[in-house]
């Protein structure tokens, strides 16, 4: 007993260290990565190219690196992306030390960065169920959802900014140790790392894609929250594209403002990773998840009704705080209906939605923009939202999520589950 518990501490603390050395990792390339691109040319459609180019492998790859992840072993995966990782830190850090990079090189070294980093996100996903018991998911997920949130939008680019300073081969060289540490960290990592059912890996790769979203579609409950997700990342897109014009031009604020008006998405979203696990036994998690469509709703609506920043700033806060609320959350619900052998597809595909659905989202409220102005066409994502609100509220019922959260039977809960949801329909 003791041994498995030491296990499962080992496990939990190997994901935590792993997801903020990587993630933070990540956030001084988003400022490390453009600031080279920048030395070299002064075209926006040059630059703009180094963020598509690190974006893209989530568009074109992610269903199949899900397959990929439920046909081999996670933690090798894990330990794979990061060889990848360190051997583009090292190929950029010889450019840098020679000044000798050029845009392609830049372009291709975002995109094979851009490929680790799906397949390392999709199986860590996938991993967490089958090496932390089913009671510490919700902790672990309010965890990895916090670290993510303060490494990505805070300390990454922060600390990007300082080791730039420092000179960017510093930097480059400073990030590569970074994930250095992190795959030393996978090898802590005790249990099996590998899907439970594997009889399918002679099946077509589009086969199993394809099984993947028809088990999605199936499902009411997982239908439900990829829907609900793909409406609530749009808005995010809307929000984060727009709010730069609406904080300079309408709102008169100076950088520092509008930098203190950004952090508080990020603050939002670790007071809703600090307090999720509390609302959820306080609360019917029905509730705690429905609080994102509040946040969200307010986040749009909020700078069409006002100008004042404390009036934005706390719908900000609001939006953050439901966001982390419902990936938790949402996270949680995915591990207990997807079955182990499909994880990594789900995984792939709710990523696909998710980071698909932001850069949509931005190109729809610029369009928007042009024709009725920032504010307006931000306010006119709020009834999408309101559409969801019915479907949620008669899907996600408090027995549905009895059901789900019920350990009545020891078998693969995501079968069990899965066949519950079935009957829902």
């Amino acid at each position: 007993m003791v041994a498995v518990l030491r296990s499962d501490t080992s496990n939990s603390l190997a994901i935590l260290v792993f997801t903020a050395v990587t993630n933070l990792a990540d956030g001084v390339l988003k400022v490390v990565i453009p600031l080279m691109g920048a030395s070299l040319t002064a075209s926006p459609m040059a630059l703009s190219t180094l963020s598509v180019m690190l974006m893209l492998p989530t568009l074109l790859l992610s269903f199949h690196v899900g397959v990929l992840v439920d046909r081999h072993d996670r933690r090798s995966l894990l330990l794979l992306s990061n060889v990848v990782r360190i051997s583009c830190l090292g190929a950029l850090l010889a450019y840098a030390v020679s000044g000798s990079a050029t845009l392609p090189v830049l372009y291709t070294l975002g995109f094979v960065l851009g490929v680790a980093d799906v397949v390392a996100a999709t199986a860590i996903s996938a991993l967490i169920p089958s090496v932390i018991p089913k009671s510490g998911w919700e902790r672990t997920n309010a965890w990895v959802t916090g670290i993510e949130t303060v490494a990505q939008e805070f300390c990454g680019p922060v600390v990007g900014g300082l080791l730039v300073a420092a000179g960017t081969s510093a930097a480059v060289g400073t990030t590569g140790a970074a994930y250095v540490f992190a795959a030393l960290t996978v090898l802590f990592l005790a249990g099996s790392a590998k899907a439970k059912r594997s009889a399918a890996k002679a099946e077509p790769v589009r086969k199993q894609i394809v099984e993947g979203l028809q088990y999605l579609w199936r499902q009411p409950t997982l239908r439900l929250t990829s829907t609900v997700l793909t409406v609530l990342c749009a808005c995010w897109g809307a929000w984060l594209a727009l709010m730069p014009l609406i904080a300079v031009h309408d709102m008169r604020l100076s950088s520092e403002e509008y930098g203190v008006l950004l952090s508080l998405l990020g603050v939002g979203g670790l007071a809703g990773a600090a307090g999720v696990a509390w609302l959820n036994r306080v609360a019917n998690r029905r509730w705690v998840m429905f609080s994102d469509f509040l946040g969200t709703l307010a986040m749009v609506a909020a700078p069409l009704l006002t100008s004042n920043i404390w009036v934005i700033g706390a719908a900000a806060f609001a939006g953050g705080f439901g966001g982390v609320l419902w990936s938790v959350n949402a996270r949680t619900i995915s591990q207990y209906l997807v079955p182990d052998h499909m994880r990594g597809r789900f995984s792939a595909t709710a990523r696909v939605f998710s980071l698909g659905a932001m850069p949509v989202g931005a190109a729809v409220a610029g369009a928007l923009g042009e024709l009725i102005g920032p504010r307006a066409s931000l306010a006119l994502f709020a009834p999408p939202i309101a559409l969801l609100v019915v479907p949620f509220l008669k899907t996600l019922t408090p027995k549905v999520l009895d059901e789900i959260f019920t350990d009545r039977q020891e078998q693969d809960p995501g079968t069990t589950q899965a066949h519950v949801q079935e009957k829902t329909v």
